[in-house]
């Protein structure tokens, strides 16, 4: 990978608490494409960017051998902490080095990391571990996504977009390809059988309390906080302040609607 983030112990934990678990609706569309376009046995896929592993073990129950891979060991060292089936593991490597033999990976997935990967040498990896007809999966989350609470859900949203724009500053010209919708990366997939899916979309219920987790999380929040501590905490105080008051309660454990809108890029290697 061409960037090192999230490798510091406390980001670790706060990837690990408060970002979201393998979508069924984007795994299953990946898998269904995987079916139509290489077909059975599925004996190994691999995560780049696994982080903690929420969508590595997303896959166990579908290939004999799963491989999460992340640049940080410690969030390597998070993902070993969980519980989960024998058949995956995980390692700390390169998305431009993967170390599998020639033509041996059924399925490479990426989730919400891509945008991170020096995208030409990823390629050439790609092709290189892929079995022929193997397909690569990216996806990725619309941003701001959106929150629902009764009545307010329009006032809630803009507060959303409010506390991204106190943060843009600090962003990465990485995360504006995420912006982007990764247009940038389907032009970059050399394979020539590839597609998007768009509008994939899903909700979660969570406390409010999660969405101040949800922002500490991200890595240009990481960068605010580095900078400027005082000013980044007074900001995501402020947002979870707006929120209740809009809201009208007192409560951080009040449950609202989170909705995603998530994009999937898909790809085949030729036979």
């Amino acid at each position: 990978m061409a960037s090192r983030l999230f490798e510091e112990h406390e980001h670790v934990a706060l990837y690990l608490k408060y970002r979201l678990p393998s979508p069924f609706q984007i795994r299953n569309l990946i898998l269904d494409y995987l079916q139509r376009k290489k077909g059975k046995p599925f004996t190994l896929a691999v995560d780049i960017g696994c982080g903690s592993g929420q969508s590595t073990r997303g896959l166990a129950s579908y290939f004999e051998k799963v491989v999460g891979i992340d640049v940080s060991e410690a969030q390597i060292e998070e993902a070993k902490k969980v519980d989960g089936p024998d058949n995956v593991s995980y390692r700390q490597g390169l998305a431009e080095e993967l170390g599998f033999e020639d033509s041996s990976v059924d399925l490479i997935t990426a989730a919400a990391a891509a945008h991170w990967f020096d995208l030409e040498k990823f390629m050439k990896e790609v092709d290189r571990v892929l079995k022929p007809k193997g397909c690569l999966a990216l996806y990725c989350y619309r941003v701001p996504f959106e929150v629902h609470y009764n009545d307010c859900s329009e006032r809630l949203i803009q507060i959303v977009q409010q506390t991204l724009k106190a943060l843009a500053p600090y962003e990465s010209e990485r995360t504006q390809i995420v912006r982007n919708e990764y247009k940038e990366i389907f032009d970059a997939i050399t394979f020539p059988d590839k597609e998007r899916v768009d509008s994939i979309s899903f909700k979660q219920l969570v406390p409010v309390l999660w969405i101040k987790g949800f922002f500490e999380s991200l890595s240009f929040y990481q960068t605010f906080q580095k900078k400027d501590p005082e000013a980044a905490k007074a900001t995501l105080e402020m947002m979870e302040k707006d929120f209740m008051q809009t809201m009208g309660v007192s409560s951080r454990e009040t449950v609202l609607e989170v909705k995603w809108t998530a994009f999937c890029l898909l790809a085949s290697k030729p036979e």
